[in-house]
């Protein structure tokens, strides 16, 4: 006589596995994840999964700087003098050439190691500051890339491709100048949060007007956030050289901000590391926590990944869209405020020098992950703050610096390239991450 088969108690149903969902549910967790039925779940091991995140950008710097190092050599008369007399001694001149080139921006980026100990050696405290300084003004160069990097970084996380950091940064820049300067009375810690907190506005109204284009009319944030761009060059030039210019100066230059709008300096002259630094670092964290650890920020990457699913699930995609690029604004305009109330005290014209358009290959580099786009920052600080150092010590010009970047960011748009160069293995598809949708998303 067969057994009948035994009802599951409680017990043994509880350690079943569930049943994978059917149906519209099953549609609707693809659509948010972005995993085809039956695929291979990503690796658990956290050491695999650091590794499949950053071996692809570790290889891009390398590809990057190994590419840069190539077009030194090629364009250094010297090599070509050596190459004239034979095969060998090209070779060799080269070889020493970025050498010295790489070595002058390390030394430039992080101190010169002689000169170091030099200085521990003999005490003096002027001398041990000076030494170091190449490494805090890497971090100083390191922290409007932070700020203007993680507004990029937010923007794709919600989808949007945002162009217009640099005008944020400028936009920024020109309402906590005005506030530094303009607003008198107050007592530091009241003055600096008022500037910094202009900043953070101008920057996110700057970011909120293509984010509402975009959520009423669908006009897309790429052409509107570039064209805003130009708008905030412009009107920075108009108020400097009317408004705002500093009336006993020739020059297009607002008046200096109060010393109580001024981001504390931690060194006398010339070391200009300031309280800014750990302020992007606070705020690097500050989105992180609310990227993954809120409703709102689950609901931001949910509209960004897959809108039709967003709206399957019943959250309101425009309103998220206007959000997105208003954070992503405010996060600019605070690079904006960093560089004028940490750095330069005044408003001039150009005085971003691209940080908002370099953010972009930043925000790539790290893979819109604030920890990522804080490692990023550091590397791009040290780039720049090394570039002057060896234009000097070797007679490279420092746009060798902006070559590498754009080499950076084309191995970034193009990891394909890097893992046939390096014969890495093809990602599954459940472990493949979408930066950011294309034109049409």
């Amino acid at each position: 006589m067969a057994k009948s088969r035994a009802k599951p108690t409680p017990k043994t149903a509880a350690r079943r596995p569930a049943a994978p969902p059917e149906g519209a549910a099953a549609v609707l967790i693809q659509e948010l994840t972005g995993t085809a039925p039956g695929a291979p779940a990503p690796p658990r091991s956290w050491l695999r999964r650091v590794g499949r995140v950053v071996l692809v950008p570790a290889l891009a710097v390398l590809s990057g700087l190994v590419l840069g190092a190539l077009m030194i050599a090629v364009t250094s008369i010297d090599v070509h003098r050596a190459f004239e007399v034979s095969v060998w001694r090209g070779i060799g001149t080269a070889f020493v050439e970025v050498l010295q080139a790489y070595g002058a921006l390390f030394a430039g980026a992080f101190g010169d190691p002689v000169r170091i100990v030099a200085a521990l050696q003999s005490g003096e405290g002027l001398a041990i500051r000076r030494a170091f300084n190449p490494i805090l003004e890497s971090l100083v160069s390191a922290t409007p890339y932070i700020f203007a990097g993680l507004g990029v970084a937010l923007g794709f996380r919600g989808g949007m491709f945002n162009i217009g950091a640099e005008g944020q940064i400028f936009v920024g820049a020109i309402t906590a100048t005005y506030v530094g300067y303009a607003v008198t009375g107050l007592p530091a810690i009241v003055h600096i949060p008022l500037a910094l907190g202009a900043g953070l506005l101008g920057g996110a109204a700057w970011g909120f007007v293509p984010g509402w284009l975009k959520a009423r009319t669908g006009a897309h944030e790429v052409i509107n956030t570039i064209m805003m761009n130009y708008v905030a060059f412009r009107l920075s030039d108009w108020l400097l050289t009317g408004p705002m210019k500093r009336p006993e100066s020739f020059n297009p230059v607002s008046p200096t901000i109060l010393d109580s709008a001024k981001l504390p300096r931690f060194f006398a002259d010339p070391i200009r590391f300031h309280l800014g630094f750990f302020l992007a670092l606070a705020v690097a964290y500050g989105v992180y926590w609310f990227l993954f650890r809120t409703t709102w920020g689950f609901n931001l990457r949910t509209a960004g990944a897959n809108p039709h699913a967003a709206r399957y699930a019943g959250i309101k995609t425009g309103r998220w869209i206007v959000l997105t690029m208003s954070i992503s604004g405010a996060l600019a305009g605070l690079a904006g405020a960093n560089e004028v109330l940490g750095v330069n005290h005044n408003l001039a014209m150009a005085f971003s020098s691209g940080y908002g358009f370099d953010s972009i290959a930043l925000a790539l580099l790290g893979r819109s992950h604030p920890l990522g786009v804080v490692l990023a920052a550091l590397l791009f600080g040290t780039l720049r703050s090394g570039a002057t150092r060896m234009q000097v010590v070797s007679g490279i010009p420092i746009d060798i610096i902006q070559v590498i970047q754009a080499m950076i960011l084309a191995f970034m748009a193009a990891p394909a390239i890097i893992r046939t160069l390096y014969r890495l293995r093809r990602p599954a598809e459940a472990e493949v991450e979408v930066l950011v949708r294309g034109w049409g998303g």
